[in-house]
């Protein structure tokens, strides 16, 4: 009853960390439910996963850049184009995979400098700066694009990268082996920086959890962990789309979380004054920020590109809204300062299980841009009540 009790009060103190975990999880059993279990089949699981992979490294990118309270509107062309500029070097130009992909993330980089120009150089607000850039990014896509309409990638290599699966080395009954020892990994690399955490804040006194409530939380996401695992070993295992995301995520986890850069991007975020006058250089982690963008963007165009197989004039559309979407559905305030990487790759997650559920259903597109509408205002409405309510405290 003690551990219900605090429980309920942890929730409750970290609505903001937690609501979208709780979101995720009636989704998916109402559409279990709705489906007679479809929804939640190794199969459908599988490719909401690695369809949800190209909008979840945008998502990354874009909470760093909304939490320092600026925009990015040209993520999703820039991602279509620089897919494109890939697609032409691999079957018009003859680069190889391992040279293409370094050059588009270069470029990527770019990319980001150039806005990160306009916006921490030029003192142009993020909206207006992002937004020629789209226009430019899209024009130059139509540009690249208007001989063929479509540039088919035949290169076995790069296509893996959208479509392929880690090797299974060996099969347990139906369940691919080296998935299941990736699953198991994951979950003590886990458990490990868990531990590891709660004993520094033990060590400098700062206040934690219950043994009985720390223990409980490992418990419960080491499950879902092993659940994902489960499921995924019993279809194909592990795309190397889901690789490639862990790897973005662990990384980009560790700069917010565990380095002087991170603590001077959220101090920025929160207060961009303070920061300057405390010796921060906000210019310099605007130019940060803005070149991360923009080389998740063009990883996120390899990916989408290499899912496809071929690069399409419609490339990278309304990929910014995903993005943007995912980033304040998984928690980020539109205020800046606040917002997870965690939180950001759930976001994703929630907006595609939305997508595949009501597919699944039947329903009408129209239907559900009007539903997931709904959730992103309800997403913001929910960050303003949070904060007026710690405001008030």
């Amino acid at each position: 009853m003690k551990l219900l009790k605090e429980a309920k009060s942890l929730i409750s103190v970290n609505i903001r960390d937690y609501g979208m975990y709780i979101a995720l999880f009636i989704i998916m059993l109402t559409f279990s439910i709705m489906t007679d279990g479809l929804f939640m089949s190794s199969r459908n699981i599988s490719n909401l996963i690695d369809a949800t992979g190209y909008i979840a490294v945008l998502a990354v990118g874009m909470t760093l850049v909304i939490v320092i309270r600026h925009i990015d509107l040209s993520v999703g062309f820039a991602a279509g184009f620089l897919g494109a500029i890939a697609a032409i070097l691999l079957t018009q130009a003859g680069v190889p995979v391992y040279i293409t992909i370094p050059v588009i993330l270069v470029l990527g980089i770019i990319v980001g400098l150039f806005n990160g120009f306009l916006v921490a150089q030029m003192g142009i607000p993020s909206f207006v700066a992002s937004l020629a850039a789209m226009l430019i990014f899209r024009g130059a896509l139509l540009r690249v694009t208007e001989k063929t309409g479509t540039i088919i990638v035949k290169d076995e290599h790069f296509n893996a990268i959208g479509n392929g699966f880690i090797p299974a080395i060996a099969k347990i009954g139906e369940l691919n082996l080296l998935s299941m020892i990736i699953g198991v990994v994951i979950i003590a690399l886990f458990i490990y920086f868990e531990i590891s955490k709660r004993r520094n804040k033990l060590k400098y006194n700062f206040e934690v959890i219950s043994s009985g409530m720390f223990a409980l939380k490992i418990t419960f996401i080491s499950a879902i962990i092993a659940y994902i695992t489960w499921i995924l070993a019993g279809y194909n295992g592990f795309s190397w789309t889901v690789v490639i995301v862990m790897i973005v995520v662990v990384i980009y986890h560790f700069l917010t979380t565990s380095t002087v850069i991170g603590r001077h991007i959220y101090a920025v975020g929160s207060n961009p004054e303070a920061a300057h006058l405390s010796g921060i250089s906000v210019k310099k982690i605007t130019y940060i920020v803005f070149c991360s963008m923009g080389m998740l963007s063009a990883l996120s165009g390899i990916l989408f590109t290499s899912r496809l197989q071929s690069a399409t004039t419609t490339a990278g559309t309304l990929f910014e809204l995903d993005a943007i979407a995912a980033a304040y559905v998984g928690g980020v305030s539109a205020a800046g300062g606040v917002g997870k990487i965690t939180g950001s790759i759930i976001g994703a997650i929630v907006m595609a299980s939305l997508s595949s559920g009501m597919n699944l259903l039947g329903v009408g597109i129209s239907y559900q841009y009007m539903i997931r509408g709904g959730v992103l205002a309800l997403a913001v409405i929910f960050d303003v009540m949070t904060r007026r309510q710690r405001a008030r405290a």
